[in-house]
């Protein structure tokens, strides 16, 4: 899922894209949303978090992914209060192993599984 600031120079990110999706193709606003993004942002792979190969609105318009908006959370992993991890290969007692082999002690964990947006319905 892509992420995107919470707002472009000020304005919700959202009220950008529904404005520039009156004059111009999907392809083009997402490609204007992922150059601000990296503006506002910075790049974000360097962190471990990958950015798919098709763009944030032709995602939510074709599989339902909803871009993410970032309140905070990526200062949080850029200061190392927050970690990104790998994909987890198992549980154990008191730890999990991700799919490189590495192993932690943790004491909880969130699970962030998503869900099923409304969204292109009543964009239409």
């Amino acid at each position: 899922v892509h992420v995107l600031p919470k707002e472009i120079f000020g304005i919700s990110t959202y009220v950008v894209a529904a404005f520039l999706l009156r004059w111009l193709p999907v392809w083009l606003v997402d490609k204007l949303l992922l150059i601000c993004a990296w503006l506002e942002l910075g790049s974000i792979q360097k962190y471990g978090i990958k950015r798919p190969a098709m763009g944030p609105l032709y995602l939510k318009n074709t599989l339902g992914r909803t871009p993410v908006l970032d309140i905070g959370a990526l200062e949080k992993i850029r200061s190392g209060d927050i970690r990104v991890v790998p994909g987890i290969k198992r549980f154990l007692p008191g730890k999990v192993e991700f799919v490189n082999g590495e192993t932690l002690d943790i004491d909880a964990v969130i699970l962030a599984t998503g869900y099923k947006s409304n969204v292109p319905y009543w964009l239409r």
